[in-house]
């Protein structure tokens, strides 16, 4: 495609038509409008115009501004009055009618405080009685954004990273990189954002290799207006920032602190330093000239961050970051601003959930083992598990994320012969490690546990039972008390028969003897038995041996 002066072939071919276009003429009226491009930039005042042919005047004239749509115009004047009922919305206030020359049959239409979304093909189009005719005119709109900023991004495979950013550029701008030499250097990346009012935010990357330069430039080009602008770091900086070496953990709904540090240690109250995440702007918080910069913050961020800042002096700052929520977990950079100079140091922070207990029921009249839980960050692994601790293969599972970015899990089980012996379900966060689980029994297979343990129980009390009665029966036993001994031993009783009583018995039990002292005859102690025989009721009673082996 050939350009002329910046603008392709076909689009002044079009814009050429666009100005000789007429709608329902006659031949002696025609309207003509600029045969330039208008340019304006971002925030002034533009001024568009065109001529009804042949010359006169326009006061009888109903003349319409308007972009697309005749029926929606930027604004309608008629008859000597300005029609506003049919104006478009984001001109409101925004233009002027001016009839400095409607005398000569010039209109004109002044449009203040351009935007981007000015950019454009415009429409002038006169009515006079029977006759119609209409032209075109281009605007182009420029942004001139802020100058570039440059900042280290630290050694990279063996060079140094710059990272350029500038913003409020219109429209897209170009970028490119210098050495010291002015020899053009290869960009990483580059990244342009457009923002709400249509502002472009760029950002670009570049690999300084080998033996460093003295310094690198980063122009930043406005292709409408060719103008630049251009910002140059001197290497290396002597400043170094650093960050935790290892990722920081907390859990949702905590708050979390994350620290920079100087190297060497230096003061930082009157430097820029700015948490950031993919983007430098906007920002996560700023700080600059000792206090906050709230008008740079993200708006998830907004009354959520503090700066602790006792050591400040020292070149140590924390960023505190208060109730995270998931959309807090990734990358963070913490950047120090020295002589227009940024160091950085990047910071992993990993926000975690510890969800739920499982919850365990049965589906299908006891066919499937459905387990659900919610609350869990990143995403958790969930496994079945039977009274072994064996792994069992689910039949299907589902994990869910919610509005919170939280994840909702639901798991089936398919069950074998209806019988479940504790079986578990167990949910576990990768990064804490831990788990939590929840042990299922069905009802049928407790009650099949249960038969087993009831007839052990029932075989031992029989066994118990057995013991004591065998026990109860078994043969009388005496006390005696050997010669020179303190110690009494039981002794079986030879078989006694009672002829008086008719009855015999060759057993004598502990139970219904009665043991009582008494003095013999030889003055001597001992113990007197008595029993009672448990056929007839008749007592009889023994002596046991004394302390002296006498029989009393």
């Amino acid at each position: 495609m050939v350009d002329i002066l910046g603008y392709s072939v076909p689009g002044t071919i079009a814009s050429f038509f666009f100005i000789l276009l007429t709608l329902r003429r006659s031949d002696d009226f025609r309207v003509m409008g600029s045969s330039h491009v208008l340019l304006a930039l971002v925030g002034e005042d533009a001024l568009l115009t065109c001529q009804r042919l042949p010359n006169g005047t326009a006061a009888h004239t109903e003349v319409r501004w308007y972009r697309s749509e005749p029926s929606t115009p930027i604004i309608a004047y008629g008859y000597g009055a300005e029609m506003i009922e049919v104006q478009m919305e984001e001109y409101r206030g925004r233009v002027e009618w001016i009839d400095d020359g409607i005398a000569e049959g010039r209109v004109a239409l002044k449009i203040h405080n351009i935007r981007p979304s000015d950019n454009g093909q415009y429409w002038c189009h006169l009515q006079e009685g029977s006759h119609a005719g209409e032209a075109s005119l281009l605007l182009k709109v420029a942004g001139l954004g802020s100058a570039p900023q440059i900042h280290m991004n630290g050694s990279v495979e063996g060079g140094i990273q710059l990272v350029c950013t500038a913003k409020g550029w219109f429209p897209e701008p170009r970028v490119r990189w210098e050495d010291s030499q002015g020899e053009q250097l290869l960009s990483l990346s580059e990244h342009y954002i457009q923002d709400a009012n249509g502002l472009f935010y760029v950002e670009a990357t570049v690999l300084v290799l080998g033996a460093s330069p003295e310094s690198a430039s980063c122009i930043i080009h406005n292709p409408v207006v060719s103008e630049e602008r251009v910002a140059t770091i001197t290497l290396p900086a002597s400043l170094k920032v650093i960050g935790p070496s290892q990722p920081i953990l907390v859990r949702v709904g905590e708050d979390v602190g994350i620290t920079c540090y100087l190297s060497p240690k230096a003061n930082a109250q009157r430097m820029e330093v700015r948490w950031v995440r993919s983007r430098r702007y906007p920002a996560v918080h700023v700080y600059m000239d000792g206090s906050d910069m709230a008008g740079e913050q993200m708006e998830e961020y907004t009354e959520r961050t503090s700066l602790m800042s006792d050591a400040i002096q020292e070149g140590r700052l924390t960023l505190k970051i208060h109730n995270t929520s998931i959309s807090d977990d990734g990358q963070y950079r913490c950047l120090f601003e020295k002589d227009g100079v940024y160091q950085e140091a990047s910071v992993n922070l990993k926000v975690v959930g510890m969800g739920s207990s499982p919850l365990v029921t049965m589906k299908e009249g006891g066919k499937q083992l459905k387990c659900t839980s919610d609350g869990w960050f990143p995403e958790p692994q969930v496994q079945w598990m039977d009274r072994d601790g064996n792994m069992m293969p689910a039949f299907s599972e589902a994990l869910t994320q919610g509005s919170h970015g939280l994840f909702h899990v639901e798991t089936v089980l398919l069950v074998e012969n209806n019988i479940i012996v504790n079986v578990s379900c167990c949910i576990s966060n990768p990064l804490l490690g831990k788990e939590k689980r929840t042990t299922f029994s069905s009802p049928d297979s407790r009650l099949s546990l249960s038969w087993p343990i009831l007839m052990i129980i029932v075989v031992l009390l029989l066994a118990v039972a057995v013991g004591l009665r065998r026990r109860k029966d078994h043969e009388d036993v005496n006390l005696i008390q050997e010669p020179n001994r303190t110690n009494l031993q039981w002794i079986d009783s030879e078989k006694t028969k009672d002829a008086a009583h008719g009855c015999s018995y060759s057993q004598y039990s502990t139970e219904g003897h009665l043991h009582a002292p008494y003095t013999g005859p030889q003055g001597g102690g001992g113990l007197k038995e008595e029993t009672k025989c448990p056929e007839c009721g008749k007592s009889t009673s023994r002596s046991i041996l004394g302390h002296s082996g006498v029989k009393r």
